[in-house]
């Protein structure tokens, strides 16, 4: 009998599922699948931690089959398969790293093969630690460059992917609120990376996920959050506007409804259209002062309605320097994302070259941007500093300032 053989027939014996079994090692309950196929061999310690657990007596640590010359430590000798080193699980964790954007190169000399085992060989988690990745993550996005949070994001959604198959109706509804959750970090990140045809995927999945738990709050924040993004040179402001319409058919009496149209009067002032946007910019604040807080997963990246994000955009753009200024100082004082400083002064230079001070305002911004260390120039900055480009008059376009910015946002 082989080692797999008696794994098998210890856990029909113990009544144990695999699953509960990986649970009780820790283990992924993958890795446990290629013991019993016999596809790879445990190790000493592992084989040992197994044959205790299903209180073997030491038969099943005696069947942990040898290396073989010239064989990998990790595999037992098995036919030639077409992918030669990865079992089939594997193979699809490597074609779902390429849905998640990861090719060769894409993490430097990271090899795609060590991620895909980081993930496969982890151990199953509980919901509250799935929660906390979500936090976690959450933080990372708000206080590193994107491209560092990409890596670990997508360890844990081949992880989550693999638990997702195995997770009974229940367990399953509570894993998609996670995957909601982290397909929203996801685009995010790529919408910083300037990823956007990427991003526009993960939000269909993130819609996909909320849409299935039929929790309103996390299906209006998604939407919430890919129409914001959008803004930023990926998709046009009247598609923006038509995402956040059909939001509302669906809002019903969530709290975060308020946050349409918070979007409404970003996407209206991108148009040029500052009176409707001011119109939008006080409905907003009318349904933010007595909407309730919401609960639920990664609740609070969407109960702070950022008020003053929304005020400091329409007045810059109005050219309302007074008020400009005044949100711009209380967006500075509560910022938990440090890409949004730079934003900020941003739109102060925005604010000065609608009020007619081209080489000033185009001058700050060249600053801002310059100031920054390339790792930090988010796609999502960037933009925003083409945003001050544009708004300088055709006739001063020359200007030696302007020439400035325009070359270090086209870079």
């Amino acid at each position: 009998m082989t080692f797999g053989e008696k794994l098998g027939q210890l856990l029909e014996e113990r009544g144990i599922s695999q699953r509960k079994l990986a649970k009780l090692v820790p283990c992924h309950d993958g890795h446990l699948s290629r013991l019993r196929r016999g596809l790879y061999m445990p190790s000493a310690e592992m084989a040992a931690r197994l044959d205790e657990v299903l209180d073997a007596n030491g038969s099943l640590a005696a069947l942990r089959p040898k290396p073989q010359p010239g064989k990998p430590g990790g595999t037992v000798d098995r036919s030639p398969t077409p992918y030669e080193g990865d079992d089939e699980m594997e193979r699809r964790a490597l074609l779902r790293l390429a849905t998640l954007g990861m090719g060769a190169g894409t993490l430097g000399a990271e090899p795609l093969g060590r991620m895909v085992d980081v993930a496969l060989t982890a151990a199953p988690r509980d919901l509250d630690d799935w929660h906390l990745a979500c936090d976690d993550h959450l933080y990372a996005v708000r206080t590193r460059p994107p491209v560092e949070v990409r890596r670990e994001l997508v360890i844990d959604l081949l992880a989550l992917d693999r638990e997702l198959k195995s997770a009974d109706a229940q367990g399953r509804i509570e894993l998609q609120r996670v995957q909601a959750a982290l397909a929203t970090l996801h685009a995010n990140v790529l919408t910083r990376l300037g990823e956007h045809g990427l991003a526009i995927r993960w939000w269909r999945t993130a819609k996909a996920a909320a849409d299935t738990t039929n929790d309103l709050d996390l299906r209006i924040g998604v939407r919430v959050t890919e129409a914001g993004h959008g803004l930023f040179g990926q998709r046009e402001p009247a598609t923006v506007l038509r995402l956040a319409t059909q939001a509302q058919r669906i809002a019903g009496r969530s709290p975060r409804k308020a946050l349409l149209t918070y979007t409404t009067a970003k996407a209206l002032t991108q148009l040029g259209r500052h009176s409707e946007a001011r119109c939008a910019l006080d409905a907003f604040r009318g349904s933010a002062e007595t909407a309730p807080a919401t609960h639920g997963i990664m609740a609070g990246y969407w109960n702070d309605f950022q008020s003053d994000w929304v005020e400091l955009q329409v007045y810059a753009a109005m050219g309302d320097e007074p008020k400009a200024n005044q949100a711009a100082e209380h967006n500075l004082a509560r910022i938990v994302d440090g890409q949004y400083v730079p934003m900020v002064h941003l739109h102060r230079a925005l604010c000065t070259v609608v009020n007619g001070g081209t080489d000033r305002g185009a001058g700050e911004a060249v600053e801002i941007l310059d100031a920054l260390p390339p790792a930090q120039r988010s796609h999502m900055i960037m933009q925003t500093g083409k945003t001050v480009l544009r708004a300088v008059p055709i006739d001063q376009r020359d200007r030696p300032a302007v020439r400035e910015l325009r070359v270090l946002t086209s870079a």
